[in-house]
């Protein structure tokens, strides 16, 4: 993928106006495409908005329409000023940043965390969609678990912290434990039942296989015979950013071997209110020369021609079958999406690495990683339970995704 700085979920065209009325900072957002643009992030340095804007006693930053309605906004790590827009195929919207109180509490859309109660999982999700990933803890059990998980969810509503507190919740976990000394299995199993986050209590569950792969968008090197150099479980993570609008977390993995060198990886991967995908952003320190690179699905025996390759467009997209079609969970669709990839393509498994994997492969978007750059993608899902009719309705999202990363907002202030 070709390095890019204007990208759907970061940075768009900043370009400086200085004819805003003094006292009010003026933000004018044009959407250059057909596409209507929703909850689109903008992000301004603070910078520049303090030199116009000044705070006084209890104020704060307020962004508001040209309607007079707030627009929930965050202070970002690297401080700026993020919010969301919302504009019109080939329209404009205007907003005014100003000093003052909100009228509400922000509402959280995003949260994340580390659950170090269950293995080191790192869980995060947005209004629409979870996600979580694997930590030391469980490397240091010998389980293989390389890739990302998909938790699919039907609510806006933040729902991961209560799944976790059910699944582990140490008097029921004592219960049921009870119960199986007693023979009483099927009490257990139902008792088991009532509070698994493998279970759909209304809301939504983790239906999803990872296994040893790359699950639903992990990144990883191939060497010189074109193997995937498996990443392992994270080693240490920051939370740089936890809501309300985006969450962004920074995680770094232990060195490994790869030709004469050792590599550590570092990843940062943010996801933002109302969108299916996250942003992640990878880089390699301590590689000598450009290596290839590929971020892939995993592809089911259930489902093994359920995937589309549309290398031309930015994205791939498989249909998982759940890890139980049996159980009536619906599809979850995933993708990638990366304009400016070198291919896109399935890989299949040898038989004897099917068996040990468990899938029959993956589908990959591939390019090459350079010494010193950041290799940026952006991987997610969405669920045929929460209102997702079909796969070309999940590839037209992801089409779009594409088309708005080629051409971002332009943002005039």
């Amino acid at each position: 993928m070709k390095k890019t700085v204007l990208t759907l979920l970061s940075c768009l065209t900043l370009l400086s106006c200085g004819n805003a009325p003094k006292g009010d900072f003026v933000v004018s957002v044009k959407n250059p495409l057909h596409i209507e643009r929703t909850d689109e992030v903008v992000e301004i340095p603070m910078a520049d908005i303090t030199a116009r804007v000044s705070l006084t006693d209890e104020a704060q930053f307020i962004v508001t329409d040209k309607e007079g309605n707030e627009i929930p906004s965050q202070i970002t790590h690297d401080d700026n000023l993020l919010f969301l827009a919302n504009v019109k195929a080939n329209g404009s919207s205007t907003y005014f940043i100003n000093a003052g109180v909100p009228s509400q509490e922000p509402v959280a859309y995003t949260y994340g965390r580390h659950y170090p109660e269950r293995v080191d999982d790192i869980a995060w999700e947005n209004d629409v969609t979870a996600y979580r990933c694997y930590g030391p803890a469980l490397q240091a059990n010998g389980e293989k678990a390389y890739g990302y998980d998909v938790w699919v969810k039907n609510t806006p509503s933040l729902v991961v912290e209560e799944r976790y507190a059910n699944e582990l919740n140490p008097a029921t976990a004592a219960q049921i434990a009870d119960l199986r000394r007693q023979h009483k299995n099927a009490e257990a199993d139902e008792l088991y039942h009532s509070v698994s986050y493998h279970v759909d209590h209304g809301n939504g569950l983790d239906c999803y296989k990872v296994g040893p792969t790359l699950g639903g968008g992990a990144d990883a090197l191939l060497d010189s015979e074109g193997n995937i150099v498996y990443p392992y479980c994270w080693a240490n993570y920051e939370i740089l950013e936890n809501g309300p609008l985006r969450f962004m977390v920074r995680l770094t993995y232990k060195p490994f071997a790869y030709r004469e060198d050792s590599l550590v990886e570092t990843r940062v991967i943010s996801l933002v209110k109302g969108s299916q995908l996250n942003k992640t952003e990878v880089s390699f320190a301590g590689l000598a020369n450009a290596a290839p690179i590929v971020a892939g699905i995993v592809v089911h025996p259930e489902n093994p021609n359920g995937y589309t390759l549309k290398g031309d467009e930015g994205y791939v997209s498989y249909q998982d079958l759940t890890d139980n079609i049996h159980n009536d969970n619906g599809q979850i669709y995933v993708g990638i999406v990366a304009p400016g990839m070198s291919e896109a393509k399935y890989q299949p498994f040898s038989p004897a690495e099917a068996s040990q994997r468990g899938a029959s492969g993956h589908v990959l978007v591939t390019d090459t990683y350079k010494p010193g750059s950041t290799y940026t993608y952006y991987w997610g899902s969405a669920w045929s339970k929460a209102g997702w009719q079909s796969h070309d309705e999940w590839d037209k999202y992801l089409s779009d995704y594409a088309k708005r990363l080629k051409s971002p907002l332009e943002v005039h202030y």
